[in-house]
């Protein structure tokens, strides 16, 4: 059973989701926050698998928020379980823009997944899911944005992301260019001919040494450092976008 926060202003929004979300077998809303500073002690109390927030364009209360509740210790690049083993709550955002200062601004703030409004209803529940179980989902019509935007946004502080991508090992390295292709872990193991076991451990090295809280901020750090480039897009069969895998 995944765990959800509704974190939206708009009270009738709010009952929409919740009424929608709970008549899944699978799915149990454990509150609702109307502000950014509610959200994140609900998000502390609670301990949901998901926060499910909504952001408009841009906003500093947005970007604290998502910060506060993925990673509540604030000198920590990643985030820590707290004394009972769990991890912080993972956060997937709900975006009303075909656009990318938004969902650069939330993923760098540590959310795991952005998707546009108007996405379906199973597109929203399978993300849920998703995320609940650490993985990361991006709407299709944000991906090659996205991309293009981190990396102009990014020359500023590059020298330092470089940095940390010295410290990858030539294997990490290659294991990371798979990630941001698009290419699971299965078939990482696969086309490199490592256990996937193997493949767990360094993609646990890559997350600590980038700094990164999961899959989704590697895959940023991957484009930021300019170790793998946008490529031509394509739907991947599991309903993705992922970058054209031909290398």
């Amino acid at each position: 059973m995944t765990t959800v926060l509704i974190v939206n202003d708009q009270a009738l929004q709010r009952l929409g989701l919740r009424m929608f979300l709970e008549a899944q077998p699978d799915l149990t809303i454990v509150g609702e926050a109307a502000a950014h500073a509610q959200a994140v002690r609900l998000a502390d109390t609670l301990r949901p698998d998901v926060v499910l927030m909504d952001m408009g364009p841009p906003d500093e209360k947005h970007i604290q928020a998502i910060h506060r509740i993925t990673r509540p210790d604030e000198d920590s690049m990643a985030p820590h379980a707290d004394e009972t083993g769990r991890l912080p709550p993972r956060v997937l955002i709900l975006t009303p823009f075909d656009a990318d200062e938004s969902a650069c601004a939330a993923l760098r703030a540590g959310a795991d997944g952005v998707l546009l409004k108007d996405a379906l209803p199973h597109e929203l529940t399978a993300a849920l899911h998703v995320i609940a179980l650490g993985g990361a989902v991006l709407s299709p019509h944000l991906t090659r944005a996205l991309v293009d935007a981190v990396r102009e946004q990014s020359r500023a502080d590059l020298t330092e992301r470089r940095h940390r991508l010295a410290q990858l090992s030539e294997r990490e390295c290659e294991v990371l260019a798979a990630l941001a292709s698009g290419w699971s872990s299965r078939e990482i193991a696969e086309r490199l001919s490592i256990a996937p076991t193997t493949v767990k451990g360094h993609i646990s090295s890559i997350l600590t040494k980038t700094g990164a809280r999961a899959r989704v901020q590697a895959v940023v750090f991957a484009y930021e450092t300019g170790l793998v480039r946008p490529t031509r897009q394509r739907l991947h069969p599991n309903g993705t976008d992922s970058s054209d895998r031909s290398r």
